[in-house]
């Protein structure tokens, strides 16, 4: 006969089969967060290489504004008559295609 402790005795299972739902929850975060994010930041960064001088903006803050000139890091906007300000580029949330159409990047 058996001793009891053998007929209650569990196998070992494989680690890898372990990890398999921390894996599987770290590649959907990557696909659902990640590359997303990646893709909107690259379009957003092309958009801002792309500002010519004349281009109608809008800022992070909501700010409508016409490009007078670009810099390395500096865009002037002008806003008003008379009124021109300096921003970061990567404060420009996007181009101003029609009356009050927004290409948000």
């Amino acid at each position: 006969m058996l001793p009891v402790y053998f007929l209650f005795a569990q196998q070992q299972s494989n680690p890898l089969i372990s990890f398999l739902p921390f894996i599987a929850i770290f590649v959907i975060f990557y696909l659902l967060m990640v590359l997303p994010q990646q893709r909107k930041q690259k379009e957003h960064r092309k958009m801002i290489n792309q500002l010519n001088k004349g281009d109608r903006v809008i800022t992070s803050s909501g700010i409508y504004g016409s490009v007078a000139g670009v810099k390395d890091h500096i865009v002037s906007l002008v806003i008003a008559d008379g009124v021109k300000v300096d921003i970061q580029k990567s404060h420009i949330a996007g181009k101003v295609t029609g009356a009050d159409k927004v290409e948000k990047t």
